[in-house]
Formats: C-alpha cells, sequence, structure tokens
C-alpha cells in the first residue's frame, strides 16, 4: 500500500468513527430525555471507549463528557457527574473552536451537582456565568434552562423574591418558545415558591395547573413531582387526609424508575409526614425507612430531612434516646464544621 493510499484509509477510518460516535451521542442524549438513564449511560460509556480509539477533536469530547455526566447524575451518581462534566468543561476551554452554548450547559448541570453537595456558593457561581455565556450568544432556551436552575438555587439559599423572578423570566421564555414542557416545570417551581411567600391558593391553582400540562404531555414523573409538592402543601397546612392521597398517587406516577430516587424518597417522606399527623405512627415509621432506604445515595440534606421525621415518629412513640439518635444524626450530616 503506498503511503498516500495508506492516510486515505486513515482518513476515511477517523470520518468513518466520527460519524459513529456522533451518532452514539444523539442516541444516548434521547435516551436519556426519555427517561431512560442507564441506557444511556451504556450508550455514552460505549462511545467514550470509541474516542479512545481515534482522535477526536476536543469539543466532540466535550459533548460526549457532557451527556454521559447528564445521565450519571440522573443515576444519583452525583461525585462521577461533577468529575464528567469537569472534564467537559476543560475540554471547552481548551478547543480552538470553543461552544459558549455547550460550556453554558455544562456549568448549568455541575450546578445540580454543587446543589447536591449544598455547595450553594460553587452552585451560584455556576449558573451565574451559564446564565452570561447563554445570554452573550442569545440563545433563548439555555437562558430560560439556567434561568429555572437559578430559581431553585436561589430558593435554596432562602431569596424567594429572586428565585420567582427567576422561575418568572423562564416561563416567559419557555412560552415564547413554544416549550411547554418547560412550562410545567417552571409552574412547578413558582407553585412552591408561592407557598413559602404565603399564598397557599395561588400555589395550589399553580401546581394543578403544572400537574395537567405535564399529564397531558405524558411526562408522569415530572407530574409526580408536582402533585408530590401540591401533597406538601395540603401537608403544611394540616389537610393530613388529602397530602396522604396526593402523595400515593405521585408515587403511581413515578413507579420505581431508579434515575428518579430523589422525586421517589421526597414522596415518601411526604407519605409518611402525612401518616404521621393522622396518628398512625406504624406506618409513618414504614415510609420513612423506605424513604431513606431510596435516598441513600441522594445529597445530605435530603436524608437529613428523613432522620428528622424519624426523630419526630419516635417522639410520638415515647422513645427520647431514639429521638434524640435521630436528631443528632441530621444535625451532625448538616453542620458545616467537624472538628
Amino acid at each position: 500500500m503506498s503511503g498516500t493510499a495508506g492516510l486515505a484509509s486513515v482518513v476515511v477510518a477517523r470520518e468513518g468513527a466520527g460519524e459513529t460516535l456522533r451518532a452514539a451521542v444523539e442516541e444516548g442524549s434521547a435516551q436519556l430525555a426519555r427517561g431512560d438513564a442507564e441506557g444511556a449511560a451504556k450508550t455514552l460509556e460505549c462511545a467514550r471507549e470509541l474516542v479512545e480509539s481515534f482522535d477526536a477533536p476536543d469539543g466532540e469530547r466535550a459533548a460526549l463528557l457532557f451527556h454521559l455526566g447528564d445521565a450519571r447524575l440522573a443515576l444519583g451518581e452525583v461525585a462521577e457527574a461533577t468529575a464528567l462534566l469537569t472534564l467537559a468543561l476543560d475540554l471547552c476551554n481548551r478547543s480552538p473552536e470553543p461552544s459558549d452554548r455547550l460550556r453554558a450547559l455544562v456549568l448549568e448541570r455541575r450546578a445540580r451537582c454543587h446543589r447536591q453537595h449544598r455547595d450553594w456558593t460553587a452552585a451560584r457561581a455556576d449558573v451565574e456565568r451559564a446564565l452570561e455565556l447563554a445570554e452573550a450568544i442569545g440563545d433563548p432556551a439555555t437562558i430560560a434552562q439556567a434561568s429555572l436552575q437559578a430559581s431553585v438555587v436561589a430558593e435554596r439559599e432562602g431569596q424567594w423574591i429572586i428565585a420567582q423572578c427567576y422561575a418568572e423570566r423562564a416561563r416567559e421564555l419557555f412560552v415564547e418558545l413554544g416549550d411547554v414542557f418547560g412550562v410545567g416545570r417552571c409552574l412547578n417551581n413558582l407553585g412552591g415558591l408561592a407557598f413559602l411567600l404565603g399564598k397557599p391558593e395561588e400555589a395550589r391553582a399553580q401546581l394543578k395547573e403544572s400537574f395537567a400540562i405535564l399529564l397531558d404531555l405524558g411526562r408522569d414523573v415530572e407530574a409526580a413531582c408536582a402533585v408530590s409538592s401540591l401533597a406538601q402543601v395540603q401537608l403544611r397546612t394540616g389537610e393530613f387526609e388529602d397530602a396522604e392521597r396526593l402523595a400515593h398517587r405521585a408515587l403511581v406516577f413515578i413507579g420505581s424508575r431508579l434515575d428518579h430516587r430523589l422525586e421517589l424518597g421526597n414522596a415518601q417522606l411526604v407519605l409518611g409526614r402525612a401518616l404521621l399527623g393522622q396518628g398512625r405512627v406504624d406506618e409513618a415509621e414504614a415510609a420513612f425507612a423506605q424513604a431513606d432506604r431510596t435516598l441513600e445515595r441522594a445529597g445530605v440534606g435530603e436524608r437529613a430531612a428523613v432522620w428528622l421525621a424519624q426523630g419526630e415518629a419516635a417522639t410520638r412513640r415515647g422513645d427520647a434516646d431514639g429521638a434524640a439518635s435521630m436528631y443528632r444524626r441530621a444535625a451532625e450530616a448538616l453542620q458545616d464544621f467537624h472538628f
């Protein structure tokens, strides 16, 4: 084989590998959008092995790592997701043809990871940078996504008015884009914020609208989140039987989806609290135990909420030592300093 022919065959092989890589990334992204996080992770891991067989451009490697990190995050593997997203960002930054849109998406996803670790400073820094990049390139879809994430971060920091402003902005952009799914997600966030701001009736209306939109789209898990949020409102206003009914409904919609452990665990926690509010301590403790198992790989904040609930159940039983143990466990998990 001549040198020219050999070079041509290498070029063809690389082009073929590049097409296969792009197809695999598209398939993995589609699987994740359908809610199949495990399938997406497998597809993208195979694509990652392919990358090692040829010299793929940094931009394509970054896109692969972004989608793989997104899949790992959906599976609750937060540490691995953070590492993958950080690698993706590094590749974006050194690429001769950097994509600000991809960088914004990576930063938005990494902000979610920081939230799981209760690192609000890092989460805010990433989401603010994502917004800057999205606004600089005038990408309304990415601006909307980053604004919604900024709303969640602000809500966790107790800045409810700011969170509401971000969520309203995201909703307006999703409406302009015709993204009905995005509108439904925003209404879920806005309903929770309305309740926190002392507007329970407005909260109920927005959450019911969110549920109707998401259910109509066939997004059962997201619809379950709206129902679970509505159950939380009923729980906090003392409507324990309604909260129980809604929590059960949320659990039916979620099923046993492994890629939605957080939503499942939160619904189980709401159910347990609703049962406890009715004095059904045995059933409540069973629900709390389920929530604890479900949230085993979740962030410390979610697990601490379960331990506090278990402490309350122990108090109802008159088990002071058991209650103190659970309260202490929650407090130690949430404290910032250990020495």
